[in-house]
């Protein structure tokens, strides 16, 4: 295909991503981006094989790498008997994957930083509000009436209150989930958890605690861990004001050793009130303007497959452009790449939250019964693992990528 100039709505790491594969590519890329300062939101995230493999195809293997800590299992038990509800490792495949915790703010430095060097031009304090198509150009309208353009393609990666997908004729029906989680970043002590572990606790499933490891974002700064707690967001305001100690106090009740945790929090701003929302677009592009990330989809974080997904639109989605001369073809195949394994993920994460965030008893006494049976027998783990690592279905061929060889990866083996 011949040079596009291409705007990408979005400075998360969606649309980082997509400036830097676009732009190796050959195509002139611009971010536009509404806030004044380009900035990660939220605590943490797990970053799997999946988003791993795309960004070591951008050459940021190492550098995410060194900011973040390596998880070889997702640990969970009830808190009433201890029994086991949750136990996967990345281990029952073969080929020695696993995944990696970091914060937010790693995964956007890493992508910006490399966005920066390469002298990307980026628009800040610009809300695009409108894609308007005249004739094979797409204008953008700004807030305030600015309007910027013309371009041969939009790439909307402005998540998943995105406006220009909310107004086009493809906005797929949004489902408001009822649970979302607090969470928070902190100074986590030598012990406190198994480093290598998302450890989680449950009281049924309208209650869940989580202590993720999420290494040193930077090398002078301490090791820090992401503390979660899920709760209704209907019931957020009035735990806000049954006071601090009172939540805190709740914690603990649930889970003694995150003392040194609770420890560190003195005041509500701490704490980051996550809301999460379950749509999937059925057709990610409409006309000239194509939509990656949580624009397209979003759900639950139950599975940990947001970024990922991300990640790997946007691979697929430069894959496609290279691979054809026209860009409604190449926006058919984008869609093809990622159809089935953006239903099948979206499918998974909307039938597994209940299990762990809901008023349902019954279904966490299912959970609590057959989870560890299941993770077991094979071939039980071997599919869990391969539901968490996002490889259930392979998802690397149709977005032009090799999966690394994660026994030669720059991360320690554990010993």
């Amino acid at each position: 295909m011949k040079s596009l100039k291409i705007a990408i709505v979005g400075a998360g790491p969606a649309g980082l991503a997509a400036a830097l594969f676009l732009s190796r590519a050959g195509h002139t890329t611009e971010i536009i981006e509404r806030f004044d300062n380009p900035a990660p939101v939220g605590s943490a995230l797990m970053l799997q094989p999946t988003g791993l493999t795309v960004l070591e195809s951008l050459g940021l293997g190492p550098a995410i790498h060194a900011a973040g800590n390596r998880i070889d299992r997702l640990f969970g038990t009830e808190t009433k008997r201890g029994r086991i509800v949750l136990d996967v490792r990345y281990d029952r495949l073969a080929g020695g994957r696993y995944g990696l915790a970091v914060h937010r703010a790693a995964l956007f430095d890493t992508l910006y930083d490399e966005v920066s060097a390469r002298r990307h031009i980026v628009f800040t304090g610009r809300r695009v509000t409108g894609a308007l198509e005249e004739g094979s150009q797409t204008y953008l309208t700004i807030e305030g009436g600015e309007r910027l353009g013309p371009y041969d393609l939009v790439v909307d990666a402005s998540g998943a209150r995105s406006e220009l997908i909310a107004a086009s004729p493809v906005a797929p029906q949004t489902r408001n989930l009822a649970y979302g989680a607090f969470w928070a970043t902190l100074n986590c002590p030598d012990g406190l958890v198994d480093e290598r572990a998302l450890t989680q606790r449950y009281d049924q499933a309208k209650v869940m605690i989580g202590v993720l490891p999420i290494g040193q974002r930077k090398p002078d700064l301490p090791k820090q861990a992401a503390l979660f707690w899920s709760l209704k967001i209907a019931d957020a305001d009035e735990v806000r004001r049954q006071g601090l100690d009172r939540w805190k106090s709740a914690v603990r009740g649930y889970w003694p050793e995150c003392q040194p945790l609770l420890d560190q929090i003195i005041d509500w701003d701490q704490l980051t009130l996550a809301r999460y929302t379950h749509r999937t677009a059925a057709m990610p592009y409409s006309g000239r303007t194509v939509f990656v990330g949580d624009s397209a989809h979003s759900t639950s974080p139950q599975l940990g497959q947001g970024a990922n997904m991300a990640l790997l639109d946007v691979a697929a989605l430069a894959h496609a452009l290279a691979g054809n001369e026209d860009i409604g073809a190449a926006l058919a195949d984008y869609a093809n790449a990622r159809r089935m394994h953006v239903r099948l993920f979206q499918l998974l994460s909307l039938v597994f939250t209940p299990f762990y965030q809901s008023n349902s008893t019954a279904l966490a006494w299912i959970r609590d019964r057959l989870v560890a049976t299941i993770a077991k027998v094979p071939p039980g783990p071997q599919i869990l693992a391969s539901i968490v690592s996002g490889t259930l279905i392979d998802p690397f061929a149709s977005a032009g990528l090799s999966e690394c060889d994660w026994l030669r990866s720059v991360v320690p083996q554990p010993s």
